[in-house]
């Protein structure tokens, strides 16, 4: 600790006589007024409500689960999640992965994307947590089909092909229908889920609805007595816009806290507070 930093965390905690943190949304960073003040409070330092029941459903899934377990793991990168995917393949049952870091796999397997997203220098890695998973007993489910358009924009002409035979100068943009019949099997058929990232391009309408199709899942499972945490921006934009957000276990209000706490990580903001 500098310092200055010090100095500043001293007079902050000189104000109080306990301290409570209730955001979860910068666990993961290091802060003087997170991570820092709390050692001024041995004896009175304490989460807030909503720091709880995050923590309280990050544990239950990453430690309690009931099974079958399932995650569903999407969004543009596998570099993003590369941590996440890595830690949740030795944990479930049915290891989901969509959205563009599919087709990071799907040409790892000498499957023909077109213009679709992804990342080669991150092939090997793809192919490795698929060994693992096989090794594993898990059920690695890629997008069987998708829907591609010949331009990345919400108006571009659109067909549905298998993800891995994707005609040149068209992009993967959403699952197709196959994939999410199956997804959707697989997510009714868990005792737990965690859904972090969209399977397709959320933001344009028109290749939204893997994605909303993915929150109408996770609320028939829940009230089918499926516990299910979501986290990550555009997952809970899909509950929320679904009116979904109350029909499901949990919903996180950390991005990066959550990937981090998924990844199998100490909180910084969590462990000053538990010493």
């Amino acid at each position: 600790m500098k310092a200055s930093q010090k100095e500043f965390v001293k007079t902050l905690a000189s104000y109080a006589d306990c301290y409570i943190n209730d955001a979860f949304g910068t666990a993961h960073r290091a802060h003087a007024s997170t991570a820092l003040i709390a050692d001024y409070f041995p004896n009175d330092k304490m989460f807030g409500y909503l720091m709880e029941g995050e923590i309280k459903a990050v544990d239950y899934v990453l430690k309690n689960a009931r099974h079958p377990f399932t995650a569903i793991i999407g969004g543009s990168k596998v570099s993003s999640k590369l941590a996440v995917l890595m830690n949740l393949v030795e944990k479930v049952d049915n290891l989901i992965i969509g959205g563009g870091m599919g087709f990071t796999f799907a040409k790892a397997m000498g499957g023909k994307i077109g213009n679709s997203l992804h990342e080669d220098d991150l092939m090997g890695e793809a192919l490795e947590i698929m060994k693992t998973a096989k090794e594993r007993g898990v059920n690695l489910c890629l997008a069987t089909e998708c829907v591609c358009a010949d331009a990345f924009d919400n108006d571009a002409n659109t067909q549905v092909v298998p993800i891995s035979d994707i005609p040149d100068g068209w992009e993967g943009m959403d699952a197709g229908p196959a994939s999410i019949e199956a997804w959707k099997q697989i997510i009714l058929n868990s005792k737990t889920v965690i859904w972090n990232g969209p399977v397709g391009v959320f933001e344009m309408p028109t290749f939204a609805k893997g994605t909303l199709q993915i929150a109408e899942f996770l609320a028939q499972a829940t009230a089918a007595g499926t516990y299910t945490l979501v986290g990550g921006g555009d997952s809970v934009a899909a509950v929320t816009k679904m009116g979904f957000a109350d029909k499901v276990s949990y919903v996180s209000t950390g991005g990066g806290a959550m990937l981090e706490a998924l990844e199998g990580k100490d909180l910084p903001g969590i462990a000053a507070i538990r010493g």
